[in-house]
């Protein structure tokens, strides 16, 4: 049986299907981010530890700045401990823990909108793996608990973090609650010990260092239960 000419869908149509869809939008964010990577890399961010920020910004607007540019950079896969010793190192604790915070949230926020308008729909058929499967249960049933968790005591890395709760059914809310959070800790003990790099030997670098190292063994341990808890979920699911 033919179909006639007028209920054929025209090129048009054809084209913003092809354009719109699951796949598409996947490959227009993967150009995005290595745009993205490509521009940290040819801007070289390390620089601000060497040239520090430049003398005619300051105060409140360079802190606001900042902040934008962390943002910014954690959505181009620049590691957040670099970016946390820069913000205590140009700004000191108090001015660097605000702007490296609002970073935190800003680009934690950016890679989860990107993840769910331009990925999720092609990714979530691929969740077939029970150990993904079982993972995309818990951040889907129990967000905000599993992401505090996760910011809590850092192992997973900050952007799969976010692309992987992109991807589940999250909140909005939750996802940005648990985040502004659970990141606190050891963000703030990033920039402290940013900020007091000079003097290593100081009570309060090496008070964060240790904070830093023993949240990181925490992590360590909690991830591997975890590990074990969604393999044995998995086999029973």
């Amino acid at each position: 049986m033919s179909v006639p000419a007028a209920q054929l869908p025209g090129l048009p149509t054809r084209l913003s299907r092809a354009l719109l869809s699951p796949w598409s939008r996947l490959g227009l964010l993967v150009a995005l981010l290595a745009t993205a990577a490509g521009t940290v890399l040819a801007y070289e961010p390390q620089r601000l530890l060497a040239d520090g920020w430049p003398t005619r910004l300051s105060g409140a607007a360079a802190v606001v700045l900042f902040a934008v540019a962390y943002g910014f950079c954690t959505t181009a896969f620049v590691p957040r401990p670099f970016l946390n010793l820069a913000a205590g190192a140009l700004f000191g604790a108090q001015a660097g823990t605000v702007a490296a915070l609002g970073g935190t949230v800003l680009g934690a926020g950016l890679a989860f909108g990107l993840g769910r308008l331009l990925g999720r729909d092609a990714l979530r058929p691929l969740l077939r793996a029970r150990v993904l499967t079982a993972a995309d249960r818990q951040l889907s049933e129990h967000g905000f608990r599993s992401m505090l968790l996760l910011r809590l005591l850092p192992g997973v890395p900050f952007v799969a973090a976010n692309y992987g709760a992109a991807v589940s059914r999250m909140s909005w809310s939750a996802f940005l609650a648990a985040t502004a959070v659970g990141s606190v800790p050891n963000t703030a003990a990033y920039v402290v010990a940013g900020s007091r790099a000079a003097t290593p030997t100081s009570p309060a670098f090496l008070t964060a260092f240790a904070f830093i190292a023993l949240s990181g063994l925490a992590g360590a341990a909690v991830a591997w239960r975890k590990r074990t808890r969604l393999r044995a979920a998995a086999v029973t699911a």
